[in-house]
């Protein structure tokens, strides 16, 4: 049995097919801008690369999560 994804990770299927990129390439994007602070991030990817809302926000949640685990 799979384990449905759950929180911002939950959008990344959607996130996927609706903007034509890996979800992998996002993270990447995230982590090379020199934006640093989580809604700054969420408005440059709505901005400069077209995302709504809830999946900017999503990538951006999951992104720094992951950074700061690390």
């Amino acid at each position: 049995m799979t384990a449905t994804a759950k929180g911002p990770a939950s959008y990344f299927p959607s996130i996927e097919k609706k903007y034509g990129r890996p979800v992998a390439e996002w993270k990447d994007l995230i982590r090379s801008s020199p934006l640093t602070k989580h809604m700054e991030l969420v408005a440059w990817l709505k901005t400069e690369h077209g995302l709504g809302h809830g999946h900017a926000n999503a990538l951006v949640a999951h992104t720094l999560a992951e950074d700061t685990a690390t």
